[in-house]
């Protein structure tokens, strides 16, 4: 037993001979500070400093804690407003009659109300009535005639992110010039469309879509009734 209390009072002095070497031991490893007991404060300054010290994590912990919260705040704020935005888009839909109106109408509130700076629709086939916008493009040979855009109409999943020039130019025409990142919809069997921005990250790849998926799944159901309509 006595040899045991011997081992036990080495090794203490051996660990507080190394904390001494290594003060900033604490700091690479906070969660033992929060575990160790303080002796009373009559004992002396070392003793202050660590109560310090631990009153200093738990106030960069709670720090940390306010930081992330305000960012779940903004988030949701955010995701409110687009809420907002869509359903907005919904009901301006619902109360379009024709595939023109329709389609005047998604491209006026996407370009309003989600502050982007290109929209572009293209429709597949020929629909007479619609007209003639530097917005719209009607694809007469529906899918087959986009074969740069076949894996992405065969996922049919918005995506994200830059584009080669060459779609680029596909989508906006002359208007692709400074856009650098690009949201793709696939509206089913009636089209794809497509809202450029020219600041590289207002759409990156891996961002959420399910705004996007709502947008494109809206658009798609209005432009199906206004056909069944015409």
């Amino acid at each position: 037993m006595t040899a045991t209390l011997l081992d036990d009072a080495t090794q203490a002095r051996v660990v507080a001979a190394y904390l001494k070497r290594h003060p900033e031991f604490l700091s690479e490893y906070p969660e033992l500070a929060a575990k160790l007991t303080m002796p009373p404060r009559e004992s002396g300054g070392a003793v202050a400093s660590l109560a310090v010290y631990q009153m200093q994590s738990l106030r960069d912990k709670n720090a940390e804690l306010e930081r992330r919260l305000a960012e779940l705040v903004e988030i949701a704020a955010e995701n409110e407003k687009l809420m907002e935005r869509v359903h907005g888009l919904t009901v301006a839909l619902l109360r379009a009659s024709t595939m023109e109106v329709t389609a005047r109408t998604v491209v006026a509130r996407l370009s309003a109300d989600f502050h982007t700076e290109r929209v572009s629709l293209l429709l597949f086939g020929a629909e007479p009535k619609l007209p003639r916008a530097d917005w719209l493009q009607q694809i007469a040979g529906g899918a087959a005639s986009l074969p740069e855009f076949a894996d992405f109409l065969h996922k049919g999943e918005p995506s994200s992110g830059r584009l080669s020039a060459d779609k680029l130019a596909r989508l906006f025409g002359e208007h692709a010039t400074g856009l650098q990142s690009v949201a793709l919809m696939p509206l089913g069997d009636a089209g794809i469309l497509a809202i450029g921005s020219a600041d590289p990250n207002r759409f990156q790849p891996g961002m959420g879509t399910l705004f996007l998926k709502m947008i494109s799944a809206t658009i798609t159901a209005a432009l199906a009734r206004s056909r069944d309509v015409s």
